[in-house]
């Protein structure tokens, strides 16, 4: 239902768009007409994605990247004034950027639950706060999507604990905003996951073939989502096909969400002595 002009006229940043579902929204974005800002904290990563964003036929002039910490304010309002400079305007958000590892809620530190916070939270309303304040400022329409989870909504979620209260705090912003701004002709949505496999994630979350199984063993439809699925719908949201949609978070997860919290079966797999010597295991270098 896209054709190459669905998006065109429309300036769309995309946080922690250098990889994984950042970077397939990026994609989807430019084949159907945006120019797309990418942002991220590690600049190689930056360039091998609008590399990769040009071999596969998106324009040079419509993609650029900007080396951003989102949990740093006054960095995002520079870079969203510089992403201002070089296309002339700015349509749409994405609030991307994430951060997540398994972990018994004992065992957690104060500052291991404050990295995730500051990145997933704080980082999400800095980009939404300077973004929103250019459009109030000059009297221009446009769209934010946050990207949340399944597990947002009402049940939380065991040994991913500082994720769970992130995105809910990230969800009660859709909400508010969406109501709150209105008037002004911003449109707040957001797109809640289930498993959609990447590199980064999937190492963190999902390292061990067992629990790979028992993600597919209880989802109805049998499979982990593809990337090109939730690019799609996030086109379809940023659209002026949506111009109605707004305050929406918008599930896709092959009906996983039917069965609480995405992490729980994991207290079903061994004993919670294993299971935190396995978390233990887990943690990077």
């Amino acid at each position: 239902m896209f054709t190459k002009d669905t998006l065109s006229g429309k300036t769309i940043l995309i946080t922690g768009g250098g990889s994984g579902l950042g970077l397939a929204m990026a994609k989807g974005f430019i084949a159907n007409g945006a120019n797309i800002a990418i942002c991220g904290r590690t600049e190689e990563k930056l360039q091998k994605a609008i590399e990769e964003i040009k071999t596969e036929g998106g324009e040079t002039s419509q993609a650029k990247y900007y080396t951003c910490d989102v949990r740093d304010h006054e960095a995002v309002k520079k870079m969203v004034a510089e992403i201002v400079t070089d296309f002339g305007s700015m349509e749409g958000l994405v609030n991307n950027a994430a951060g997540n590892f398994l972990s018994a809620s004992e065992d957690l530190t104060p500052g291991g639950f404050k990295a995730i916070i500051d990145i997933v939270l704080h980082g999400s309303f800095n980009c939404t706060h300077a973004f929103g304040n250019y459009l109030i400022d000059n009297k221009k329409e446009g769209s934010i999507l946050n990207i949340v989870t399944t597990y947002a909504e009402s049940t939380g979620c065991a040994f991913v604990l500082p994720s769970a209260c992130s995105k809910a705090g990230v969800l009660a912003m859709t909400r508010s905003l969406a109501f709150e701004w209105a008037e002004y002709g911003i449109r707040v949505n957001a797109i809640a996951p289930g498993p959609f496999p990447t590199k980064g994630a999937w190492s963190r979350l999902v390292p061990d073939k067992v629990i790979e199984k028992m993600f597919i063993k209880k989802n109805p439809m049998k499979r982990y989502g593809e990337h090109d699925e939730l690019a799609n719908l996030a086109t379809f949201l940023m659209s002026d096909m949506a111009p109605y949609i707004t305050g929406e978070s918008v599930v896709i997860d092959g009906g996983e969400r039917l069965q609480a919290g995405q992490f729980n079966f994991i207290n079903d797999l061994m004993s919670r002595k294993k299971l935190k010597a396995a978390f233990k295991a887990m943690k990077p270098k």
